[in-house]
């Protein structure tokens, strides 16, 4: 009789104890479901941006939406605090959080020996001879003048006469590629370097600009069917008025 009592008395603590356990466990998982489900203030893109974009461009195309914090991912961004400066490394398409890992330093999307294409322009290359690149002494972040010359046909008054005119001014070159020189075996780097700057280039360069799609056609426009010359401009040299050099007025 006692036995029977005792297994009772046990058999009822067990189940309220496994009843305090599955409540606990229920309470526990309510709870996290509830955490998950809580809404996080977070960036999202609206409108689909390029790589390559800047803040303000990416500040036109997102929004700040509430998102359960079991869908918002690790690193999205709740504002853009400490990101000036920044663009885009990769596509972004609408509905996904913005990432802080998506926004980078412009300088890294450039590929070596090259810099970045500003937002809204194209590239356009063109193979010139080293005369005709200011000795081959032009590097990438270099802004250049371009100067189309024509044997006839570029000046409606004077259609049959040679013709010459500087058509851009401080032109972008994103990039110079051009033929490896032979090094000498016991030049040090110093020597090297002299060299490099002082030694006549072998073979053509090839030149590639940011410009825009109208610019962009017209030195295509000019490579083929006229010639290039290129001066090196800074932002510091002075633009005049647009002029063009004719043959027979060459010396007056």
């Amino acid at each position: 009789m006692k036995t029977r009592l005792l297994g009772g008395i046990v058999a009822l603590v067990l189940a309220i104890v496994g009843t305090l356990l599955l409540v606990s466990y229920v309470q526990g998982s309510e709870a996290r479901a509830q955490q998950d489900l809580q809404p996080i203030d977070v960036l999202v893109v609206e409108k689909q941006i390029p790589v390559g974009s800047t803040l303000d461009e990416v500040k036109a195309s997102v929004r700040l939406a509430s998102l359960p914090a079991a869908s918002v991912p690790n690193g999205a961004l709740k504002s853009f605090d400490g990101l000036d400066g920044k663009v885009t490394s990769a596509e972004l398409v609408p509905g996904e959080p913005l990432l802080g890992v998506r926004l980078v330093d412009p300088t890294s999307l450039a590929a070596p020996g090259s810099v970045p294409v500003p937002a809204g322009m194209q590239e356009v290359s063109v193979q010139l001879d080293a005369q005709r690149v200011v000795g081959g002494r032009i590097v990438a972040g270099d802004t250049v003048g371009i100067v189309a010359l024509f044997a006839d046909g570029a000046n409606k008054e004077a259609p049959a006469v040679e013709t010459a005119q500087q058509i851009f001014h401080k032109v972008l070159v994103t990039s110079v590629q051009r033929a490896t020189a032979q090094a000498s075996g016991n030049t040090s780097q110093t020597a090297s370097a002299e060299q490099a700057n002082t030694q006549l280039p072998t073979g053509s360069l090839l030149v590639t600009f940011a410009r825009s799609d109208t610019d962009a056609a017209k030195i295509a426009f000019a490579a083929e069917f006229g010639k290039l010359w290129l001066t090196k401009e800074p932002e510091s040299a002075t633009e005049n008025a647009p002029f063009t050099v004719k043959k027979m007025e060459l010396y007056r």
